[in-house]
């Protein structure tokens, strides 16, 4: 990547979203952090270099969304990468799951990945950038834990909408893709960590018998993000250690 192009990740505090920056700073992007966090989204944006700026954004909430592309556009100029990382599970059984809480997985995993993508991809087209935007998904998109169904129907979602604003941003030459994390080593993953049956449960559907770590994500997003992916579009990259290829487990 040359001339300091722009890449916004959302969710970018902790986690996947801050591995990210690091592997497309090495890129040569700027990097715009944005999180719902003011505290640690500003640390981590100090914590990666001096002109990485820092954006405190519900993705959950549109019209902040869109206030804050205004004001990257406004401070540091149009948006060439978007990292949509951004993204909450709530666990409960789909007998007692509250409408609330179903609710709030979707408005930040699908719709605020929607708004942050039309919002980027208008602002290239106007300014006829061949940007690329990467979407965060999931092997949930394929699979199914019972106990996550929001997230489960929003990483589905997002899958979809990566092939479809692929193919409706394609004669712009900007190409939208996303990946698939399984289990990955964040803050999410915490709780399955401290459990060593949970673990073990994990390890039985993981040819590879280990989790992954943020950087595997992110190195595939910057991939993704960079010219040597310039003929992909429309994919989802699943990163899960063989586990979706796997038919059954002993």
């Amino acid at each position: 990547m040359s001339d300091k192009k722009i890449a916004l990740i959302t969710g970018g505090a902790q986690g996947i979203g801050y591995a990210c920056a690091e592997a497309l700073i090495e890129e040569g992007a700027r990097i715009v952090l944005a999180d719902i966090n003011t505290e640690a989204v500003e640390a981590a944006a100090k914590k990666l270099s001096s002109d990485t700026l820092a954006m405190s954004c519900d993705i959950g909430n549109p019209e902040q969304v869109l206030e804050m592309f205004d004001q990257i556009e406004s401070q540091t100029g149009c948006v060439s990468i978007l990292v949509n990382c951004a993204g909450v599970a709530l666990s409960d059984d789909l007998l007692n799951v509250s409408l609330d809480d179903f609710q709030k997985v979707i408005d930040i995993n699908l719709t605020g990945t929607f708004v942050a993508l039309q919002r980027a991809a208008q602002g290239m087209v106007k300014n006829n950038i061949e940007g690329s935007i990467v979407n965060m998904s999931s092997i949930n998109a394929q699979v199914a834990i019972p106990s996550i169904p929001a997230y489960c129907a929003s990483k589905g979602g997002v899958m979809q909408l990566t092939k479809s604003a692929a193919l409706s941003l394609a004669p712009h030459g900007i190409r939208v893709n996303a990946v698939g994390p399984g289990s990955i080593d964040t803050a999410m993953l915490s709780g399955v960590n401290a459990d060593p049956e949970a673990m073990k449960k994990v390890m039985s559907r993981t040819p590879l018998q280990r989790i992954g770590t943020p950087a595997e994500v992110a190195n595939v997003v910057a991939f993704l993000a960079s010219e040597k992916a310039s003929y992909i579009s429309g994919e989802t990259i699943y990163i899960d250690g063989g586990r979706l290829a796997m038919n059954y487990t002993c």
